[in-house]
């Protein structure tokens, strides 16, 4: 007698299980609680392990750690931080990187658990409404596509976390310069153009170009410099806050780079009397 083929990986396992539902019906929570248990640990096997997704997730890291610190990204981010202060930030900024690839895996799990949990509900609450007996579906089809939509989209996810967690780190790494390196203001740049999945939020395009002053920076503490027609920048969500956000911003070391609405009379003095210095030496 020949041997009946199993159902290989989920789908198979759910499209087999949706099949004897529809035959048989609820008709005891056995037969749903059989097939919960199949497709769960279906689910968990035919997923990416977390072993390589960790791996992924190191290797895009590190990678965008190294561009973040390279000498060509900080000079177009932080032009005019010094070379002392990059040495002085080294280790903090490792730590950072292990701090984001710990948070980060530990996201993608939470994640991965909770679209296995929402396929099963999905899966639960159709087969308890088939009555007992089972009944005749025209769209089965439709049927087996909504019940799987969830667990269908986490591999798509899992790569977008990966990818938002390194614009975090981006943002985090320049953080860390800009307040020990003495910035005082931030250029907020804009990605103008994304991926096509890319759903650009409109008050961040609006933001494009605008300098927003830095709370704490030493030109406010000695009175050069108050918060242009923009304000502050901890008064707006910084780049990389918000998930999938990709905007940076480009930080201001010199009064000389700062609009002059954003420089007190004061500011406006020292600028000159530096200039004037610098004449001189010339």
């Amino acid at each position: 007698m020949a041997k009946v083929a199993q159902p290989a990986g989920f789908y198979g396992i759910l499209n087999a299980a949706i099949d004897d539902l529809l035959e048989y019906g609820f008709d005891s929570q056995e037969r749903l609680d059989r097939w919960l248990k199949r497709l769960a640990a279906t689910a968990e096997i035919s997923l990416l392990s977390e072993e390589k997704l960790s791996a992924a997730l190191q290797t895009l890291l590190q990678r965008t750690f190294k561009r973040a610190t390279s000498d060509r990204e900080i000079l177009e981010v932080h032009p005019g931080v010094s070379a002392f202060t990059l040495r002085q930030v080294r280790p903090k900024l490792r730590q950072l990187l292990d701090q984001k690839i710990h948070a980060s895996a530990g996201l993608i799990r939470l994640n991965r658990e909770a679209s296995i949990a929402r396929t099963l509900q999905r899966f639960a609450g159709w087969a308890s409404s088939v009555p007992a007996g089972g009944t005749e579906v025209g769209k089965r089809r439709e049927v087996k596509k909504q019940i799987r939509r969830g667990i269908a989209s986490l591999p798509f996810e899992e790569r977008r976390v990966i990818i938002d967690q390194g614009h975090k780190l981006t943002a985090a790494i320049n953080e860390v310069i800009a307040v020990d390196g003495g910035a005082i203001a931030g250029r907020w740049h804009h990605v103008k153009r994304g991926p096509p999945s890319y759903d650009a939020r409109p008050e961040h395009v609006a933001r494009d170009g605008k300098v927003y002053l830095l709370r704490g920076s030493w030109a406010l503490q000695r009175g050069f410099v108050k918060p242009g027609s923009v304000g502050f920048s901890d008064q707006i969500t910084q780049p990389g806050e918000e998930i999938f956000c990709s905007c940076w911003y480009e930080f201001i070391y010199a009064l000389r780079d700062l609009p002059r609405d954003m420089l007190t009379a004061k500011g406006k003095e020292a600028l000159l009397e530096a200039r004037a210095a610098i004449r001189q030496i010339a």
